[in-house]
């Protein structure tokens, strides 16, 4: 596991396995529900190497990761198994606010993976079709659309899945009342039949009725893309269903249960939660347009500039069932289209503090979080580099109220949900084509990031300071958080578990990883001094001036050549630079002898440090970084 060290210090920090509800991730957040809180020591994890920071709220424990959380996740999943962990209640009290944005991310979170790819993929259609590169009578227009369509078409099944699983519900019963809410002959029943009569005329909500269900009226709705009626039937739908596990007995509960749950759930949805939902996100959506028509520009401005706060407190979760209930609604929204500033006012920001900052460890932690900024994801660059230095993140606010005022202005709308930064571009295109609200967003996307890059970089930036610290004698040395432990020898990166050594594979010697010499020399991959040159030459130990110990050992069982066909050219105690070369040996020799070359690089008091970090790469040159020791 790569981050096994990460991943058991999390948990033990969260108050250990037993304190977790559940896990689960979004793209840079752990979020955990904790049954208390109290027990987890949340400094102990800020201050942590490999966590970016801790945010409690809507009653998550969430832990900043950044942009590598799924492997993160897998570790932590792996080791806690949460994926069977308990359900039981929390005993902490978590208020009715933070239950509700709980829920909603709840639901939503599973989706967004795919409701952003599919987004992305009708938005492109529709961008393609506005240049004239694709007719909308072509097979190819057809597929494509179909693929962005699929998703956001059949919403309420996918949404009766997630509703169902956060609910403690059976999930196959959420996905049958949403493919009832969608069932296509509902659909032909309104398109070409007559209505039996109508009902509640002359208001608002006149509706006619085109069949009836043991004689009651049931008020077909369209619940395409819908949101709201499928959340509160799976919500009622888990209550029926768990009345009926209490009465039915255990022998005949596996099918009797969903028989009775779907013959009560959905008629009650068809007849009266599906149009009552359906009314009250038509006045929902109303209401928000309404709001939003009252100043455009000031809901621009504090939209915009507060998005990114919304974002720190999950907040923005409340925002998202809006925006999707004003599609269904309206076909187009204008809420979330006033937000789209602001992650590009946060990496202009970023962008300047990369060009202006002489602190190593700032610059290499500001260049991924630009290049994230740039796809809408932020987390990194708001909870790594602008909040804790709070100006930064006050002047990317002001960028981003700044772009809301802009594309508030121009009337932006958004007409589907697509992707994030660049990616949501083509979501604002109109199904007219190009309009004014379409440039309005671009000219505001690019007003946020060219606003924050000037403040920041114009802003009086003050560079971060190096940290040191007292050591005996008075002496102050730089703290270190990481350490890069380049190749030693060029060649074929093989993982350590695939090393035909068991000593080695196993991990018993320690973390690191191993390579397959293209080249019989070896160099030295830190600074620091040889603690250990084996009289067979055969392997080497060096301590890092910070403490890394590391075995360099060339090939399996070598040490039987007695020193042949190794050339050492350093001595034992001699203090060595990164790139000094340290051993020559023979490779045609040794190989002729019968002796495989593979040579592990093991950092043997790995156990000390949070986490070695091994390279990527499948070939590596000397010098290239193999591997990453977090201190």
């Amino acid at each position: 596991m790569k981050y096994e060290k990460l991943a058991k210090d999390i948990i033990a920090n969260v108050g250990g396995k037993e304190n977790v509800n559940s896990l689960a991730h979004c793209i840079t957040r752990l979020r955990f529900k904790l049954k208390d809180e109290n027990k987890a020591n949340t400094e102990v994890l800020k201050n942590m190497d490999g966590i970016v920071t801790v945010i409690k709220s809507g009653g998550q424990y969430q832990v900043v990761i950044g942009n590598h959380v799924p492997e993160v996740y897998a570790d932590v999943a792996a080791i806690g198994g949460f994926q069977t962990a308990s359900e039981s209640p929390s005993t902490e009290k978590v208020g009715l606010f933070n239950s509700f944005i709980d829920m909603i991310s709840g639901v939503f979170t599973p989706t967004l993976g795919v409701l952003a790819a599919t987004g992305m993929i009708k938005g492109f259609v529709a961008m393609f079709v506005a240049l004239g590169w694709l007719s909308n009578t072509s097979g190819t227009y057809l597929i494509l659309n179909a693929i962005g369509d699929c998703l956001f078409y059949f919403f309420p099944i996918f949404l009766g899945y997630t509703s169902a699983k956060k609910f403690g519900a059976n999930i196959f019963i959420g996905m049958g009342i949403g493919a009832t809410l969608v069932y296509p002959t509902f659909s032909s029943i309104t398109a070409t039949g007559k209505p039996l009569y109508t009902l509640f005329s002359g208001t608002i909500i006149e509706s006619p009725v085109y069949l009836t269900f043991l004689g009651i009226p049931v008020i077909l709705m369209s619940y395409a893309s819908s949101v709201i009626p499928i959340i509160v039937s799976t919500y009622v739908g888990s209550k029926i269903e768990a009345g009926f596990k209490k009465i039915i007995p255990s022998v005949v509960r596996t099918f009797l249960v969903p028989f009775f749950t779907l013959l009560v759930i959905v008629p009650l949805s068809l007849i009266v939660i599906g149009p009552i939902s359906t009314w009250a996100g038509q006045l929902l959506g109303a209401a928000t347009v309404f709001l939003y028509n009252l100043s455009p520009i000031i809901a621009g401005v504090l939209l915009g500039g507060f998005w990114q706060v919304f974002v720190i407190f999950g907040l923005h979760w409340g925002l998202v069932p809006v925006a999707i209930n004003n599609l269904t609604v309206m076909g187009s929204d204008p809420v979330l289209a006033t937000v789209m500033g602001a992650s590009f006012a946060q990496t202009g920001v970023v962008l300047a503090i990369l060009l202006k900052t002489k602190n190593v460890k700032l610059k290499s932690l500001s260049v991924p979080a630009v290049i994230s900024g740039i796809f809408g994801v932020t987390e990194p660059a708001i909870y790594g580099i602008t909040l804790p230095r709070k100006k930064p993140f006050i002047l990317s606010c002001i960028g981003g109220a700044a772009g809301g005022a802009i594309i508030g202005a121009m009337g932006s709308k958004g007409y589907m949900i697509g992707g994030l930064g660049i990616f949501a571009i083509p979501s604002y295109i109109s199904p007219e084509g190009m309009d004014t609200g379409f440039y309005g967003m671009l000219i505001g996307m690019a007003a946020s990031f060219v606003l924050g890059f000037m403040l920041m970089l114009f802003g009086g930036f003050k560079d971060d300071e190096v940290k040191t610290e007292n050591t005996n004698g008075g002496k102050t040395e730089t703290l270190v958080k990481q350490e890069t432990v380049v190749s030693p020898i060029k060649g074929n990166v093989i993982a350590l578990s695939q090393v035909a050594d068991e000593a080695f594979s196993s991990g018993a010697m320690g973390k690191g990883i191993a390579v397959e010499p293209a080249e019989g020399k070896v160099y030295s991959p830190v600074d620091g001094v040889l603690t250990n040159v084996f009289p067979s030459g055969h392997a080497i130990g060096i301590t890092s001036d910070n403490g890394v110990e590391i075995l360099i050992h060339v090939g399996k069982d070598t040490v039987k050549l007695r020193g042949q066909f190794f050339t050492p050219k350093k001595k034992q105690g001699e203090q060595v630079k990164k790139g000094d070369l340290l051993l020559e040996f023979d490779m045609d020799a040794i190989r002729a002898a019968g002796y495989d070359l593979t040579t592990p690089v093991i950092v043997t008091n790995s156990g000390s440090y949070l986490d070695v970090i091994e390279t990527e790469k499948k070939s590596i040159g000397f010098r290239e970084d193999l591997l990453t020791v977090v201190i």
